[in-house]
């Protein structure tokens, strides 16, 4: 993977399996337009937060549930050619004028990977996060997020992916700089860690709590700003 289409959505708890339909469903489109991998995670442990949070990152109301989702491409001038397609492309006006949930609050942009390391083991659960890290920082936050990747391999997690905003646009309602109340030259970094299961997350997780490896000496960036959660891929393909 050489780049990653990132979304974060609210969607009425009651459309779950329409959700979950509607994008099964537009799975062989977008990698007839040039995607190599679709996930649609549902949240599941999505925590508020005291500066930010996924809920107000979204606008999320009080029966509505965040999904964090993501398409790779081999490229970004694949991802760049599937863009220019959907534009014209008559299947995706009828997706837009039959999707389940408010598409103007959902958030968008493209990402460049920074940090990306597999180790075996299929996905059950995922953590997906959004940072802001000063533009300056991005070669120290990038040797950071690597060096924590191996730890948290090593405590379980089967993939661990840090990607640099590259087309990160501004929207009207919701968008990715205001999850996370970036300010000045701050890039949005969009991530995710790849578990086999929920269990298997949560016993890692107190296992990389405890690590001083995880904690370096300096910090790249606000982690009080970070938003981020715990999801259960409800399509993976």
């Amino acid at each position: 993977m050489a780049y990653v289409a990132g979304f974060v959505a609210a969607v009425p708890a009651a459309n779950k399996e329409a959700y979950r339909k509607h994008a099964a469903d537009a799975v062989s489109l977008f990698k007839e337009l040039g995607a190599t991998r679709m996930v649609e995670a549902w949240g599941d442990d999505v925590p508020d937060g005291e500066v930010t949070d996924f809920k107000g990152a979204v606008k999320a109301k009080q029966d509505e549930v965040i999904v964090f989702s993501w398409l790779e491409y081999p490229t970004k001038a694949a991802a760049d050619a599937a863009n220019e397609k959907m534009m014209s492309d008559p299947r995706m006006k009828e997706m837009g004028a039959t999707m389940p949930f408010d598409s103007q609050r959902m958030i968008f942009g493209g990402f460049t990977p920074i940090v990306d390391e597999s180790a075996e083991g299929k996905m059950g659960y995922v953590d997906g996060s959004l940072v802001p890290v000063p533009a300056g920082n991005k070669d120290v936050y990038g040797d950071m997020a690597a060096k924590q990747a191996a730890i948290l391999k090593e405590f379980g997690a089967t993939r661990v992916v840090e990607a640099w905003g590259d087309d990160v646009p501004d929207g009207e309602v919701t968008d990715y700089r205001g999850a996370v109340k970036a300010t000045g030259d701050e890039k949005v970094v969009y991530g995710w860690i790849e578990w086999p299961s929920k269990e298997a997350r949560d016993e890692g997780w107190k296992k990389v709590f405890a690590d001083p490896r995880m904690y370096p000496d300096t910090s790249t960036y606000d982690n009080q700003r970070r938003v981020y959660g715990g999801f259960a891929p409800i399509v993976d393909a």
